[in-house]
């Protein structure tokens, strides 16, 4: 551990920063022979507390898209429990706000064997 007089401590004081943060700690001497410790402080930071990461996207461009994969996703789970959303009547989200947009009307499918006979079988 590196020790600064009260002089030295006061005249180079950017050094003595460096040098606690690279030691851990240093030492001042006060000339009645007093001395200190100086030792940097730890942060707390938060465990959520990351990077951001550049997906090269334009803003707003992640708020459509998730909604339209959303969407999509909706689409399909429908399709495997026999509903389908009617056609032409889903229309493009992209750069629309939430209460502009069309949103999926579901109605029944039509029978199939597969559907038929799924129906039967629970019954």
């Amino acid at each position: 551990m590196k020790t600064f007089t009260y002089s030295e401590a006061r005249q180079q004081f950017s050094t003595l920063l460096d040098e606690a943060r690279s030691a851990g700690r240093v030492q001042i001497r006060r000339r009645d022979g007093q001395l200190f410790v100086l030792q940097p402080a730890k942060q707390e930071r938060s465990p959520l507390d990351v990077p951001g990461v550049d997906a090269g996207l334009a803003e707003g461009e992640s708020h459509s898209w998730l909604r339209d994969e959303r969407d999509n996703s909706a689409v399909r789970l429908l399709g495997t429990i026999g509903l389908e959303p009617e056609k032409g009547r889903r229309k493009a989200t992209s750069g629309k706000p939430h209460s502009a947009r069309t949103s999926i009307t579901v109605r029944p499918a039509k029978a199939t064997r597969k559907t038929a006979k799924r129906a039967t079988t629970r019954s």
